[in-house]
């Protein structure tokens, strides 16, 4: 079993959970069960699914599942996009967000591409 913890995509990503999360706490009330509650579900996704993955026997079931975390975060990616277009989150956030994502996203295909291709 390998340990998520010390991934430093996951580590990443979870520190980007924590920031989501208090970044939306901001957001209207009625959207709690809207874009504020997606947002959430899908920036937890990435780590979760990190983790999940780790626990998998093969190499290839863990890849599965860092494709899922890499495809949470494509999702999250257009839901920071709306928040900021509805004017939930500021520019600046929007930015770090994004970028940040942008490189868990490419740490998640090497990744995978490590898994896949070992040598």
């Amino acid at each position: 079993m390998r340990d998520y913890k010390k991934f430093a995509v996951w580590q990443k990503s979870h520190q980007l959970v924590l920031e989501i999360y208090k970044c939306t706490y901001d957001f209207p009330k009625e959207e709690i069960y809207g874009i504020t509650s997606q947002v959430r579900r899908s920036a937890s996704s990435i780590p979760i699914n990190i983790a999940e993955g780790s626990g998998r026997k093969s190499d290839k079931e863990f890849s599965r599942f860092l494709d899922i975390a890499a495809g949470s975060a494509s999702e999250l990616s257009y839901q920071i996009l709306l928040a900021y277009e509805l004017g939930y989150l500021s520019y600046e956030n929007y930015l770090n967000f994004e970028k940040r994502l942008i490189e868990i996203m490419k740490m998640l295909y090497k990744f995978i591409d490590k898994l896949s291709n070992p040598n």
